[in-house]
């Protein structure tokens, strides 16, 4: 198997890119997927955000220094991508990014790719009330099991910091559980 350190001088090297692009498409898509899914919740949104995603790792791996790892690069790249994309839908239908987030969760129960149990759209349901960090956090740790360390890199704040944002959304999710 290759090294990350080989598929980024590969992904750098003019003759080699392409086929290099493509490995990292195969190695990352379905993670990348799932946690722009579980920012953006509809399938169809998730899609457009994966594709401008990969378009930008595409764009800007020359600009990848090597100070994290290539998948911490591209899970802030995918993080940022997400957030700008409902940022940028809520403007275009002139609602706030609360009302977004309620109509999107209200939208998970009629959609299609949504194959989860009543359990789960509670859980969804209860995510959605916490605000973004919260949200990005909990998801990151409790579905993604990343590291704190690596959280850290991604979102670019500190490790002490997403323990206290961990630790609060889940007291957050328990008491809205309980009250349902």
């Amino acid at each position: 198997m290759n090294t990350e350190k080989d598929l980024i001088k590969r992904l750098t090297t003019k003759g080699t890119k392409d086929n290099a692009f493509k490995e990292l498409l195969h190695l990352y898509k379905e993670r990348l997927y799932w946690h722009i899914r579980k920012i953006v919740l509809s399938h169809d949104d998730a899609d457009d955000v994966l594709q401008n995603t990969f378009i930008k790792v595409f764009k800007n791996i020359d600009k990848f220094k090597g100070d994290s790892q290539l998948y911490s690069w591209m899970y802030r790249i995918a993080t940022n991508e997400s957030l700008t994309f409902l940022k940028k839908k809520s403007k275009r239908l002139q609602i706030s990014d609360e009302e977004l987030q309620q109509q999107t969760i209200n939208n998970l129960e009629a959609d299609v790719y949504f194959n989860g149990d009543d359990i789960q759209l509670k859980l969804q349901k209860a995510i959605a009330t916490l605000p973004q960090k919260q949200q990005l956090v909990f998801n990151m740790k409790y579905f993604d099991d990343i590291k704190y360390k690596d959280m850290a890199n991604i979102l670019d704040t500190s490790e002490g910091a997403l323990k206290a944002s961990y630790h609060m959304a889940t007291k957050k999710i328990e008491a809205y559980l309980k009250s349902k």
